[in-house]
């Protein structure tokens, strides 16, 4: 192990034959912090107590190593070098374990879920985000049913290859392919929705898996892309947003992309001003990429006369793709190739699961 991060082994499997293996990341969040009963506030937990805090995990027959960011982040803090760090984590230990499980908080994670997903080529193995609403060291916690449940998920395979090889976000009973989610809510244990595409399973006595919902692999050789282009905004459309207001944002400097969040099913106003601004940003090689307003619910640009104008402009349309796939497929395209042409067609293409074509 690289010995820049800290790293506990935990071997569930003791006395029993090991039935795979996996790497927990944990970046930080809610999920793995305890109770200091000295002070009352809230400290990192020692992952070498799991077992005595997880009992539960002793029935599975699998080895575990916890490997922990340096310095553990809010996801509120979450920036684009950790995605990166994240990445190379995954790339450095692809071949070293059967699956991953990523502890984040639940802030940003529909967005790092959604980042991986387009960092990750040729994905053959989980990749499971989950975390938690309450500590795991609390009475009522979600996090140790979070975890058991992810850990078994990254771990299940069939006629040796991994069950669900994607990039997923599991959270209350529910697992659900990471580009397709979004935070809903934050005052119940069931903070992820997945509008447009159904869960990947769903955990009750026994986890029932969808697999025809799963994504397909292929024989091609695991990498991951590492770069990323941060000059991407998202504007959103509201009732009087004012040209001065939408005329600074596409002139902001270095922008190369912008999500234009419309009404409905791509509607925008159709105000001389905005479509001339419109028209001019895509005349200086800016992107921009039409996601609807709407959790559900897919853009389909010119079924309203209001949305047939931004196609006419060049605006792409983002089919279903949620806002938070939609800014970081942005990043990971906009980072990794120069060809605006062969950006645009990636746009309109499901790369990895995240739109309905």
């Amino acid at each position: 192990m690289n010995r820049y991060y800290k790293t506990v082994n935990i071997n569930t499997a003791l006395g029993r034959k090991s039935l795979g293996s996996v790497l927990v990341i944990y970046t930080g969040g809610t999920i793995g912090m305890d109770h200091d009963p000295s002070s009352g506030s809230l400290i990192p937990f020692d992952f070498e107590r799991i077992i005595e805090q997880v009992p539960e995990l002793k029935r599975f027959q699998f080895e575990l190593t916890v490997l922990s960011f340096q310095e553990l982040i809010d996801s509120s803090d979450v920036n684009l070098d950790h995605w990166l760090e994240l990445s190379r984590i995954i790339d450095d230990f692809y071949d070293e374990y059967d699956g991953f499980v990523v502890l984040h908080g639940t802030d940003t994670m529909a967005y790092t879920a959604s980042a991986i997903s387009f960092m990750t080529k040729n994905l053959s193995k989980p990749i499971i985000f989950t975390g938690a609403q309450l500590p795991i060291g609390a009475s009522r916690t979600d996090a140790r049913d979070n975890l058991i449940a992810a850990l078994e998920i990254a771990s299940t395979q069939r006629d040796g290859k991994a069950l669900i090889p994607e990039v997923c976000i599991y959270f209350d009973n529910l697992l659900l392919r990471g580009n397709r989610s979004k935070k809903a809510q934050n005052f119940n244990f069931t903070a992820f929705e997945s509008a447009n595409y159904q869960p990947l399973a769903v955990a009750g006595i026994h986890i029932d898996y969808n697999l025809s919902a799963v994504r397909k692999t292929n024989d091609k050789p695991f990498s991951t892309l590492t770069k990323l282009d941060p000059n991407v905004l998202i504007l959103k459309i509201f009732p009087g947003i004012s040209q001065s207001y939408v005329k600074h944002v596409l002139q902001t400097p270095d922008l190369r992309g912008i999500v234009l969040e419309t009404y409905g099913s791509g509607n925008a106003p159709t105000d001389k001003w905005f479509l001339d601004l419109v028209s001019d940003a895509i005349s200086r090689d800016i992107i921009i990429y039409n996601v609807s307003q709407c959790d559900g619910g897919s853009v389909t640009q010119g079924k309203y006369i209001t949305s047939k104008y931004l196609g006419d402009t060049g605006v792409i349309g983002g089919s279903d793709i949620t806002s938070e796939a939609a800014v970081t497929k942005l990043m990971v395209l906009l980072g990794n190739y120069s060809d605006l042409g062969k950006v645009k067609k990636l746009l309109a293409k499901s790369l990895c699961g995240e739109i309905t074509l």
